[in-house]
């Protein structure tokens, strides 16, 4: 591995810590190297600011100047709530900059290399760009697709049920996998489920186990709001965040008053509508756990970008519920097929991730 490769792979093991809690911006890693030795580390911080260009900057100081800085993402060029990082990084003196790729959003794509580059500073791109494609995937997704990455889980028996035939589900999985899951929910925006899920389980869909951490917004999809105003989504309404996405002439005023956000939405059941409202109001990765109907719709909606499953060494038979709703195929050839990132045992139960054709990459998945 040559020290550029190396160095990139530090500054994107850094980004990685901002999955989730830096939306809607991006969740950038950057290192400043002089003479082969670190002298400044950032990441995005929580809430999108300070960007990690500026953190790594103000640790190295004085020492910057000349010295060789390593980001994941393009610099931003343009003036938001905070100055262009392009511009930190010429005032600072760098000589070298090395990015991982260019950022496609039209304030950026391509302009903050070029003013590093009309400032006379060394730029080279294209180090580590696998990698950061799969950590920026749901920043790139928002800006090019105009909707968040979608990971659906489903957590199953061997013969691949979620409940037994009275609704009983608890617990399928294991301590082990269920501790995965809170870890996933921490690295990403949200966590998604139907009304259905909603009623029946009574979630808190917080992040549990990992200490004080910024947790995800919780978004249901209920068109009718037809929820539980005593359940314990609607008692924590103003602790964690909780998005309601609705139809219209749906009652809001008494979610309003419990502290949920109301996203109004021509049809939600259109999970294409749906995620596209979601990426406007700025998510970039959400998690679903939705149940069968949900996780149904969303695969037919060609919308799902990775699979995360857990299976239990447990059987429960053609009387347990289905993970998945009817799909509405007819032949093999109809399927919707994933392709295989990897497995692994996580206690006493299986953990694979499986990716979209078009979402499959080499990589380390920022799960």
């Amino acid at each position: 591995m040559t020290d550029d490769a190396r160095h990139m792979a530090h500054a994107l093991t850094l980004g990685r810590r901002g999955l989730g809690r830096c939306w809607p911006n991006p969740a950038v890693g950057c290192i400043v190297v002089r003479n082969g030795r670190v002298i400044g580390r950032g990441h995005t911080a929580p809430g999108g600011r300070p960007h990690g260009e500026t953190i790594a900057l103000a640790q190295a100081g004085a020492m910057a100047r000349g010295a060789t800085a390593y980001v994941t993402l393009e610099p931003c060029a343009h003036h938001g709530a905070t100055p262009p990082c392009a511009q930190a990084l010429i005032d600072a003196g760098i000589g070298r900059l090395v990015c991982a790729m260019v950022d496609p959003d039209p304030r950026v794509d391509g302009g903050g290399l070029a003013m590093l580059r009309a400032a006379g500073i060394e730029v080279v791109t294209g180090v580590g760009a696998g990698q950061a494609a799969i950590d920026h995937a749901g920043f790139l997704s928002r800006v090019t697709r105009g909707r968040p990455v979608v990971t659906l889980k489903l957590a199953t028996s061997f013969d691949g049920r979620i409940a037994m035939a009275s609704g009983e589900s608890r617990w399928i999985t294991g301590p082990d996998a269920r501790r995965a899951v809170h870890a996933m929910r921490m690295n990403h925006d949200a966590v998604l489920i139907g009304a259905g899920t909603a009623r029946t389980d009574d979630p808190m869909l917080d992040v549990r186990g990992f200490g004080d951490v910024r947790q995800p917004v919780r978004v249901v999809v209920s068109g009718a709001l037809d929820l539980p105003h005593d359940g314990r989504l609607a008692r924590s309404a103003r602790e964690v965040p909780l998005w309601l996405v609705h139809g219209p002439g749906a009652d809001v005023d008494r979610w309003s008053r419990l502290g949920a956000r109301m996203i109004c939405v021509a049809q939600p059941h259109d999970p294409a509508e749906v995620l596209s409202a979601l990426g406007a109001a700025g998510l970039t990765r959400i998690f679903c756990e939705g149940g069968g109907e949900l996780a149904a719709s969303m695969i037919c909606a060609g919308v799902v970008d990775r699979l995360v499953g857990f299976n239990a060494g447990l059987v429960l038979g053609a009387g347990g519920r289905p993970a998945l709703a009817e799909l509405g195929i007819d032949t093999l050839a109809d399927a919707p097929r994933f392709r295989l990132d990897s497995v692994r045992q996580i206690g006493g139960d299986v953990m694979h991730i499986w990716s979209a054709p078009q979402r499959s990459t080499a990589g380390e998945h920022p799960l």
